[in-house]
């Protein structure tokens, strides 16, 4: 969501401002820095890279400064207060309005500040896309195109509306807002013609869509992965992130149905005691989540499935945590992102009692990681000496020689190819495991 967002402030600007992106801060009439407040030490990084760059605005007073992304909705006007040289400060829902806010800045000398939420508003006001950009292109709406990979990902819903206790995404980025159906349709299809073959769905809480269809009637997200999935061009989808709440029998049944609809599931938990869970407000017990699991195995016995867990919540105890490994291992997971809890301003969660020490939560915190780090190694050794269909997305990032693809489970394949292949799907055939990433040979 970060490399959506960040593409689309790189777009309007290049569009509605006449403006070209340079990778030396020197040479910048702008600086932006896109930030998240999910953590407190992402929080804490954007002050101190705002620091670095205070002496060139001393040295080039001209120059504009703005953060916008989830920091800014949560701080607003104190950011300037903190960081008084910042310019601009815009929420997610108001990038779209960032030439309007520079031009401000420029015109009256004072500092603009533009938090609001005006739904879906910004998928009205956002550039054509500029194909022949580096870094990757957008449609009209902001999806982002990587230039030449074959995949995209395309923004459905904005905003959440679980309000679990720890987070701070409903704060920051408003309630859950679908765009309707031909709209996303729309972007899809203009995906396709320009080569695009794998779509990855975005939403804080995707599988809670419910867009307006073309006849007026809402419509789910199962029923927009079967429209996308029966357009010729799309050979793939993925979406991410879901919520197990919102994880229908319809959705469930697509795996079953629905070749294009990839075999990895990210289903995030957090935690595997019904007494967090509850805590947490998740709406969901351990047993209705290993439910979930278990019928999507049913559909799709193949599937790889990766979490969330959140270790350390107030008032987590030594049973709760084995809770939480024992549901690891129940399930077995391909792959998670896990985290100490931190506690986040405004969010019921901060204001709980919590006396476990910071050692106890790194210990289990380790330990988790452990042992999904060997349910990971598992799947990856079951995957050896089988070929894989694997979109190709471009040049690898350990070895400059070597293309790195995709595989329908979402694992990282390298192997030897050439620069044609980018942007196509290859059979490829594993040969080795390296850690977190493969390798094969066409």
């Amino acid at each position: 969501m970060n490399e959506y967002d960040s593409g689309k402030m790189a777009d309007i600007l290049r569009a509605c401002a006449g403006m070209a992106q340079t990778e030396n801060p020197a040479e910048a009439d702008v600086i932006l820095f896109n930030t998240c407040s999910i953590r407190e030490k992402a929080e804490e990084k954007v002050f101190s890279d705002l620091g670095r760059v205070r002496a060139l605005k001393l040295a080039k007073p001209d120059l504009l400064i703005g953060v916008g992304g989830c920091v800014a909705s949560q701080e607003g006007a104190a950011i300037l207060r903190r960081a008084p040289y910042v310019d601009v400060v815009f929420g997610p829902q108001t990038l779209h309005r960032l030439p309007q806010l520079l031009q401000a800045c420029r015109t009256t000398g004072h500092s603009q500040v533009d938090i609001s939420f005006p739904e879906i508003e910004k998928f009205d006001h956002l550039p054509t896309p500029v194909l022949n950009n580096v870094e990757g292109s957008q449609t009209a709406s902001g999806t982002v195109v990587s230039s030449g990979s074959g995949q995209a990902y395309v923004s459905i819903m904005e905003g959440c509306s679980k309000y679990c206790t720890f987070c701070v995404v409903p704060y920051t980025r408003g309630e859950e807002v679908s765009r309707p159906l031909a709209d996303v349709m729309h972007d899809v299809k203009d995906l396709v013609v320009q080569g695009v073959r794998e779509i990855t769905l975005l939403g804080q809480n995707v599988n809670a869509y419910r867009g307006l269809g073309e006849d007026g009637e809402t419509v789910d997200f199962a029923y927009l992965l079967q429209s996308i999935a029966a357009l010729d061009g799309i050979e793939r989808l993925r979406y991410t992130t879901s919520h197990p709440r919102e994880m229908t029998q319809r959705l469930i049944d697509l795996y079953a149905t629905t070749p294009k609809l990839v075999s990895h599931l990210h289903l995030p938990v957090q935690s595997g005691s019904d007494r967090i869970l509850a805590a947490m407000k998740r709406g969901h017990t351990v047993l209705e989540y290993k439910s979930i699991i278990r019928r999507v195995r049913t559909a799709r016995p193949d599937i790889c499935i990766t979490s969330d867990f959140i270790v350390g919540f107030p008032g987590e105890t030594e049973q709760d945590f084995e809770a939480t490994m024992k549901l690891i291992d129940e399930v077995g997971f391909d792959n998670s992102f896990s985290y100490l809890y931190s506690p986040r301003p405004g969010t019921p969660a901060a204001e709980l009692h919590d006396e476990t020490p910071h050692e106890v939560k790194a210990e289990r915190l380790k330990r988790l990681q452990k042992c999904i780090e060997k349910q990971e190694a598992e799947v990856a050794h079951s995957m050896l000496g089988t070929t894989q269909r694997a979109l190709v997305e471009g040049v690898s990032k350990k070895d400059g020689s070597e293309l790195a693809a995709r595989t329908d489970n979402n694992r990282i394949v390298n192997f030897s190819g050439t620069a044609g292949m980018i942007g196509s799907f290859v059979n490829v055939k594993i040969t080795q495991v390296v850690r977190h990433t493969l390798r094969g040979e066409l």
